[in-house]
């Protein structure tokens, strides 16, 4: 689904990710850990368009999509939910997920209005309310929900879990668990290891703007001395 070799980018003249190459399947779940300031969000960014790279290549469903602009990327099937979420607040919930709308292909009823509220049954209460009125947990759902109204294969979700309550964390695990058996990839960067640990199948932790690990969650889980290097777990 994604292959990204040899990443490289700079903000300025300060280097940012040095070589960083992961990969990603369909219908799996792979976590980027690591500290503040490791470059999670910036691999992201670079995957969507948002931060041209200066080397390396990111290829999506065998098409090499390095540097291409970010709505091009997000048409052929990427979807990004920023940190910040980034919601309308004097939009509706509807509203909100209309925007995300894509005109339907072939027949294609993934996108609709339905079937995310299927998926995240608590909005349908909530689509009249306005999304500045949403708790942080809503918001969270609210963002990665329009997200899907463009049905894309591959989702883009950075820190999911910032500032959510234990309750609303859980939910939120079993709304991204649902997602990976419908088939869409999803790669997550995270600070939280136990949320991680809940939904994700393999791992990467970035360091510096390094890969310095690869492997199953479980693997690491069952490796202690790299979670104290590299997590201070």
């Amino acid at each position: 689904m994604l292959h990204v070799t040899g990443l490289d980018v700079y903000y300025g003249l300060s280097h940012i990710l040095f070589g960083v190459s992961l990969r990603s399947a369909r219908g799996e779940v792979v976590a980027l850990l690591g500290r503040n300031g490791a470059g999670k969000s910036t691999t992201l960014k670079a995957i969507m368009g948002l931060v041209p790279p200066a080397s390396g290549r990111v290829v999506f469903r065998g098409e090499d999509i390095t540097g291409r602009p970010a709505h091009v990327i997000c048409r052929k099937g990427i979807g990004f939910v920023p940190e910040d979420r980034r919601i309308f607040p004097d939009l509706t919930v509807r509203e909100n997920l209309e925007v995300g709308r894509r005109p339907e292909r072939n027949g294609d009823s993934r996108r609709s209005v339905e079937r995310v509220f299927g998926l995240f049954p608590a909005l349908r209460a909530l689509g009249g309310r306005r999304g500045g009125s949403l708790s942080g947990g809503e918001q969270q759902m609210l963002a990665i929900a329009r997200t899907l109204m463009g049905s894309p294969a591959l989702l883009l979700l950075d820190e999911p879990s910032e500032g959510l309550a234990p309750l609303v964390l859980r939910s939120m695990a079993e709304h991204i668990l649902r997602l990976k058996q419908e088939g869409i990839a999803i790669l997550l960067s995270e600070q939280n290891l136990h949320f991680a640990t809940r939904v994700s199948d393999r791992a990467y932790i970035l360091e510096k703007g390094r890969v310095q690990y690869e492997g199953t969650m479980a693997d690491l889980m069952a490796t202690p001395e790299v979670l104290r290097r590299h997590l201070m777990v």
